[in-house]
């Protein structure tokens, strides 16, 4: 069950990350900060699904739905390096 373990502490090292990066995206307002804080919460989300369906719930296939969270906070960190960065 070591895996679990990686599985919580990279869940809670991005949800970290990401609450830093909107906490210095308030003082600065930097765009990118934004963007990239929001990339890690996707990837927080990522891990967690990722421990629902490894952990909880293996009989059930969630690969598909574990995955999105992260394209989506790739586009949203893409997005934010097309759109603003000057």
């Amino acid at each position: 069950m070591i895996s679990a373990l990686v599985y919580l502490m990279c869940a809670l090292t991005s949800i970290l990350c990401a609450v830093l990066l909107y906490l210095k995206y308030r003082r600065n307002r930097t765009r990118l900060l934004l963007w990239s804080g929001i990339c890690f919460f996707c990837l927080a989300l990522n891990n967690i699904l990722l421990f629902v369906d490894l952990v909880l719930a293996p009989q059930i296939d969630m690969s598909v739905i574990r995955t999105l969270p992260a394209v989506m906070g790739f586009g949203a960190l893409v997005w934010g390096f097309i759109w603003d960065t000057p």
